[in-house]
């Protein structure tokens, strides 16, 4: 499966795609933000979210669709986006992100949730995504509001985040279809 934007293929990842992932994602100030992120990461871990992944791309009942960041000048992969917690029934999922450091400030953020968010609402027919974002990231934050997400309330000490062990608020956001703004 692809989702295309004018500079961005969101795909599903293959063995491939080791190098990249774990070279963009191997960066405390990326992991830092995110919650099941080891630091340091090795291949060896990005061959198991890989491994993960190829599995999860076979299942009949996804509850994950996870995609592949690349973009289309350099053709190769900068970041990850994804949905987890897939509920048709209920309609609801969460969305996470990240991108490899030297891509930070280009609006590739911006291009890559946009299009998650349509294939989360259009083809999933979802009618809520939300997102957990931890505390002191303002960049993530903004760019969720960006599209119409409201902040819905603070998990105080939350989680632990598995880069750097600290506990951390985490702000809770949640986006409904008719809210939602494409960019």
């Amino acid at each position: 499966m692809k989702l295309k934007t004018k500079r961005l293929i969101l795909r599903e990842i293959n063995g491939k795609d080791i190098r990249d992932i774990q070279k963009n994602i191997n960066n405390l100030d990326v992991s830092k933000w995110l919650l099941v992120v080891p630091y340091p990461y090795t291949l060896k871990d990005a061959r198991w979210w890989v491994d993960q992944c190829l599995k999860e791309y076979k299942s009949k009942e996804r509850k994950k669709y996870n995609f592949g960041i690349e973009l289309k000048e350099e053709r190769k992969i900068i970041g990850g986006i994804g949905l987890d917690k897939v509920d048709k029934f209920q309609g609801t999922a969460s969305v996470g992100y990240w991108l490899g450091e030297d891509y930070w400030k280009q609006r590739y953020g911006s291009e890559a949730l946009n299009e998650i968010l349509k294939f989360a609402f259009n083809k999933l027919k979802l009618r809520r995504v939300g997102a957990g974002v931890f505390a002191g990231n303002p960049s993530s934050g903004k760019l969720l509001e960006k599209f119409g997400a409201k902040l819905e309330g603070t998990k105080r000490k939350g989680a632990r985040c598995k880069a750097d062990g600290k506990i951390k608020d985490e702000l809770i956001y949640g986006l409904l279809k008719e809210e939602w703004r494409e960019n």
